[in-house]
């Protein structure tokens, strides 16, 4: 039954069908081969319950408050205030790169946003400066992964509604390892262009006082973050509700900056759709296919399978990071999460592992997805706002960030602590 729903589905995304679309074939597919009764009458009733689920509204208002930020310039400006303050290091810009993907990625939840905005705003620098430009590629797509871990995370909001953990925890766990992640970025490119100090470009100096003119432009990206974590952790408000209350932190910042306008909201609103469309059609229809995949007892028998195995805790991890490294090649993030996170938590869960240690770990695995070639978005968004050169720049330059998420990997399943001690401190 396993093999038969892999097949089906690497079959249907091989034919370039939508991902939305592989995932609702694929559930029809399998009711109608192995219930005994029409499953899909039931997909109204799972469509219906799903899209009105109020967690998920969270969404649309967390793409919306980072297309504000992104077009109201906010973005733009930040970077310029970080690079006075971190581009003395041997690296220079590729400093910067990390430091303005973990702000961006605390305000916009999004990877690819993460990376297509702070890699139009950076590489026009790349050049000019002398850089090594392969590295400093593999700087802009690691870096833009971090907007899956570092709350707001929209990976994270759909990761506990498909496995009922708590997103307040979700959150507070991804914090501390999403820090680490963009701390072990900084040091591969310290070490490299240690190394190989023609990697580093052209030195950048500034004085302090340039260094202090610039400490406003970092303000707006604290105050969303602040804004929403601290008003889920502070007992005021949902994730749901915290996601509105940044679009209207958002949208003042935006006006404070003379940049509230008509046709800026248009565009964002424009853009928020088409992200939110997307996004639902995917998770709905994978709704519908882990609903098909309990009836015909496909999770039960996965489950046993692997209690049949008889491995310790540990090996079966190690196996589970292999399974999501090797999947990561050939499906997109969001349909690896919404597709195994359901069959594979409680999996998890039974071997004795926190499930809110493992949705920061999955997420870090989806991170490295973002990468892996040929299917890792990150290195297509990064060349197409590149327009220039050959994707296999790309490609080169993100492997020594690939290896230091490995590293990062290894950390959470010898440290758990790493991820669980802040929910611990603060529950």
């Amino acid at each position: 039954m396993l093999a038969t729903s892999l097949f089906l589905l690497f079959g249907l995304v091989l034919l370039s069908i939508s991902v939305a679309a592989s995932l609702g074939l694929l559930g029809l597919i399998l009711g109608a081969i192995y219930s005994p009764m029409p499953l899909y009458r039931g997909l109204a009733d799972i469509v219906w319950v799903n899209a009105i689920e109020f967690l998920l509204l969270a969404i649309p208002l967390f793409v919306f408050m980072g297309e504000v930020l992104l077009r109201s310039g906010i973005a733009a400006r930040m970077y310029e205030a970080l690079t006075k303050w971190l581009a003395w290091l041997p690296g220079g810009l590729m400093h910067t790169n990390v430091g303005a993907s973990a702000l961006f990625a605390a305000t916009s939840g999004s990877s690819v946003a993460t990376a297509a905005t702070i890699g139009t705003v950076a590489l026009p620098e790349a050049e000019s400066r002398g850089y090594n430009e392969r590295l400093f590629l593999g700087s802009l797509t690691s870096g833009g992964t971090l907007g899956i871990l570092i709350p707001p995370s929209i990976n994270l909001i759909i990761f506990g509604l498909l496995t009922n953990t708590s997103v307040p925890d979700l959150y507070m766990a991804g914090l501390v390892p999403g820090l680490l992640m963009a701390s072990i970025f900084t040091m591969t490119v310290l070490v490299a262009c240690l190394m190989r100090p023609g990697w580093g470009g052209a030195r950048i100096t500034c004085t302090w006082a340039e260094r202090l003119r610039a400490l406003p432009e970092l303000i707006p990206p604290v105050l969303i973050f602040l804004l929403v974590v601290g008003s889920i952790y502070g007992g005021l408000a949902t994730p749901t509700e915290a996601a509105g209350l940044g679009v209207v932190g958002a949208l003042v910042l935006a006006g404070a900056r003379k940049a509230l306008s008509w046709p800026m909201l248009l565009s964002a609103a424009e853009a928020t759709m088409r992200t939110t469309a997307m996004v639902m059609l995917i998770v709905l229809a994978a709704m519908f296919l882990n609903f098909v995949l309990g009836v015909i007892g496909l999770t039960q028998a996965l489950a046993s399978f692997v209690a049949q195995l008889g491995w310790s805790p540990t090996a079966m991890m190690f196996a589970i990071v292999v399974f999501y490294l090797i999947l990561g090649c050939f499906l997109e993030t969001l349909s690896m999460l919404i597709t195994t996170a359901p069959l594979i938590t409680p999996i998890v869960i039974g071997l004795g592992f926190d499930p809110v240690w493992f949705g920061v770990l999955m997420m870090v695995l989806l991170e490295m997805a973002l990468l892996t070639p040929p299917i890792g978005i990150n290195l297509y968004v990064v060349q197409s706002v590149r327009r220039k050169g050959t994707l296999t720049d790309v490609v080169i330059g993100t492997l020594p960030f690939l290896a230091a998420m490995m590293v990062m990997v290894v950390l959470l399943i010898a440290f758990p602590g790493i991820a669980l001690w802040l929910p611990k401190a603060l529950g």
